[in-house]
């Protein structure tokens, strides 16, 4: 992508202030070289930073005539406006390695056993993940290939091939789940009502033997309280 920026000559809280009430955009482009301060459009700006590609790829920037290869780096936003407030970029070259989050993009899971046989649900954990790569060889996005999920599984970060060149960051041992399966609610809701009617049987067994000891109890209590008046009718006769 290809944007236009011109120097900015004017520093400050105030410059800023007044640069933004004029429509523009106070920046900084820094890395290859000395730190220039540059101002840009900022409807220009506002609908670019919609796009998916101007925050993961490689950006041609236009600056006094000459064109530089810079990555975005930051931006702010206004608390409640939709006004960007402020936006960093930095130069690259051909030997300039870097560290940026590019978004995943997903597909095939239609085709997969998990959904057309199984009718499971894929959930897409992870939208973005970090890369190492040179400026040069960064990939806009990096696709993920869905259409071997079974059910039951689950995708990680050690799972995603990169291209040549590219090295998904790890962070330790941390092996993150970026896709998950999960059964459909109605199967799960099933297999919970089997597993009660399962556990409910051998407890409607197990209540006959319980009451008849308790009746046998009862009778028991009947025959001790009948007792003494039995024996006290028995002296009254003799």
């Amino acid at each position: 992508m290809k944007f236009v920026a011109f120097e900015r000559t004017q520093q400050g809280t105030g410059a800023s202030r007044r640069l933004r009430n004029t429509g523009k955009v106070p920046g900084i482009v820094y890395g290859a070289g000395e730190p220039r301060t540059i101002e840009l459009d900022h409807n220009a700006l506002f609908h670019a930073l919609k796009k998916e590609a101007f925050h993961s790829s490689l950006l041609e920037m236009e600056l006094g005539g000459a064109t530089q290869k810079v990555l975005l780096r930051d931006f702010q936003m206004h608390p409640w406006k939709q006004q960007v407030l402020h936006i960093d970029f930095q130069r690259v070259d051909a030997n300039t390695r870097v560290r940026i989050r590019v978004p995943l993009h997903y597909g095939g899971e239609e085709n997969s056993p998990a959904v057309k046989t199984d009718k499971c649900l894929v959930s897409h954990v992870a939208t973005d993940v970090e890369i190492e790569c040179l400026a040069t060889q960064l990939p806009e996005f990096i696709a993920i290939d869905l259409s071997g999920l079974l059910k039951g599984q689950s995708l990680h970060v050690s799972d995603i091939v990169p291209p040549a060149g590219v090295r998904v960051v790890r962070h330790g041992q941390l092996n993150p789940v970026i896709v998950a399966v999960t059964t459909p609610k109605a199967e799960e809701e099933e297999a919970a009502t089997a597993d009660a009617a399962a556990g409910a049987a051998p407890t409607a067994g197990a209540a006959a033997p319980a009451a008849a000891v308790k009746d046998a109890g009862k009778d028991a209590g009947k025959a001790a309280a009948k007792a003494p008046a039995a024996a006290k009718d028995d002296k009254k006769k003799k």
